[in-house]
């Protein structure tokens, strides 16, 4: 499945680049802060460039810095790029979209914040709420998102990503830095999920 994802993702950035080298117009290009996420202090901002009139690639990162939010962890970093085709014309209404992102977490999976009882497979218990995991993602997905137009410069741009997310990472109890999962070595998991989204305020730079 993400090989299959990862080629598409390939094919689509390069029907772009294509696309790029045929037209010789000017391009537009925004920058963007996701509003969703700044009351909690969480940085997501980018930058979109288009590239033909129906294509554009955005770049943009997501740093969540918090070591401790409302008792659990939550630093996460991550960066990503995207090409995307809108149905009509670049920056206006409809649109779909190819993600890669790498990440780097320290963090606590949402369903762990209870106090529930985790048990390994040495029979050792732990508390839920008390373990977290660090490590790194790659995620492939698709995109679908539009995008208002408010001014002639101002956008308000809504989205959401979902794809495979392919993780690798360690867990470790909080209270005592014990590895609650195994001695050495790391774990993986891989899933798909939602992994992006929110309402993008994009303003044109030129």
């Amino acid at each position: 499945m993400k090989y299959k994802l990862l080629t598409a993702v390939l094919a689509f950035l390069s029907v772009g680049t294509i696309n790029a080298q045929e037209q010789g117009q000017d391009k537009s290009l925004y920058i963007k802060g996701n509003a969703l996420f700044i009351p909690i202090g969480i940085l997501n901002a980018g930058i979109e460039k288009q590239i033909s009139p129906k294509y554009t690639i955005q770049g943009d990162v997501f740093i969540s810095p918090w070591k401790s939010f409302a008792g659990h962890k939550l630093q996460f970093y991550s960066a990503s790029v995207e090409g995307r085709y809108y149905f009509k014309e670049a920056f206006k209404h409809w649109y779909v979209g190819a993600n890669l992102a790498l990440a780097a977490f320290n963090a606590q999976k949402w369903n762990y914040w209870n106090d529930d009882i985790y048990v390994n497979d040495n029979g050792e218990s732990f508390v839920t709420s008390n373990i977290y995991q660090k490590g790194f993602s790659v995620m492939l997905g698709i995109t679908g998102g539009y995008q208002f137009q408010l001014s002639d410069r101002w956008n308000l741009d809504v989205y959401a990503t979902v794809g495979t997310a392919q993780s690798f990472y360690k867990g470790y109890d909080q209270t005592t830095g014990q590895r609650y999962d195994k001695p050495e070595g790391l774990n993986r998991s891989g899933e798909i999920i939602p992994y992006r989204g929110g309402i993008m305020i994009s303003y044109k730079l030129k």
